[in-house]
């Protein structure tokens, strides 16, 4: 397996394929890279070196007892962009990984990055306070972390239901999609876990996002039941410098799956672009 060793001597494990301009996705909570299989191989396919690591905590890397927040994390994917030494990268966030790619480009800077984007991210902040009232209560999150600590096997298997929007009239539901979550869930460590839901539902990224100023692609569908887009991707769209939003009517959490066609055919358009911006520069 390949691996990096990080400052705190956890290793991080990631994959590394192909040749060409670098993609580096970043994965949602509780998952692996292997969420990314359908965007690395139709990327790979079409001239990318396409990159994923598992989050630690999460799937083949350290199991740490500490570091489970998005500082660390960010860290973390920046020693593993050093190392690979990118240049030129675009980066690719879903969900948990959107705020790992904020708060990198927030704390680390675009040096090594040529464009970004959130698909049905976290950002800016999840959690409802004053000053961000279409949040969602703590009490949200709370459920979630007993939920997860009285029974974790099952608590994955119910959550891909609203995941995918599974649970809508007339939903086609593959069950083999189902499992591919609930196994990469179950890969990982119940500690990472539980404190990742305090690390993507309480972090503030306003700052991070007012920094960007690399163009930045936000999708996010309407019919996101894990990430309302009202408190997300609109108002994403709305701190960054340079952002393009797509909002997807009818898409659901986890659309880089369940509608991989029509978002890898628009990320497509907006990496050639950054193709072609690379070659003009």
């Amino acid at each position: 397996m390949s691996t990096i060793t990080v400052k705190d001597g956890a290793t991080i494990y990631y994959k590394d394929w192909g040749t060409g301009q670098p993609i580096v996705f970043s994965h949602g909570w509780p998952l692996t890279a292997d969420d990314w299989d359908g965007q690395m191989l139709f990327f790979g396919q079409h001239g990318y070196r396409v990159i994923a690591h598992d989050r630690r905590g999460h799937g083949r890397s350290s199991q740490t007892w500490d570091g489970n927040e998005m500082d660390t994390y960010a860290d973390d994917l920046a020693a593993l962009i050093e190392a690979l030494d990118l240049k030129n990268a675009i980066m690719v966030g879903h969900s948990t990984g959107g705020g790992e790619v904020a708060r990198y480009l927030g704390r680390h800077g675009a040096l090594r990055v040529a464009k970004a984007v959130l698909i049905s991210a976290v950002p800016p902040l999840m959690l409802k306070t004053e000053k961000n009232p279409g949040g969602l209560p703590l009490s949200v999150f709370d459920g979630l972390r007993a939920t997860l600590t009285a029974n974790r096997p099952q608590f994955y298997q119910d959550i891909t239901l609203p995941f995918y929007g599974y649970n809508r009239p007339g939903a086609k539901i593959s069950e083999g999609i189902r499992e591919r979550w609930w196994l990469q869930g179950m890969m990982g460590s119940v500690k990472a876990h539980y404190d990742c839901i305090k690390a993507f539902s309480e972090t503030d990224f306003t700052e991070d996002l007012k920094q960007i100023d690399i163009p930045v692609l936000v999708m996010h569908g309407d019919d996101d039941q894990i990430v309302p887009i009202g408190a997300a991707g609109l108002m994403s769209a709305e701190i960054l410098k340079n952002a393009t939003l797509k909002v997807y009517p009818g898409f659901p959490h986890g659309m880089p799956t369940t509608n991989a066609e029509q978002i890898n055919t628009d990320l497509l358009e907006f990496f050639g672009k950054a193709q072609q911006s690379s070659k003009a520069a």
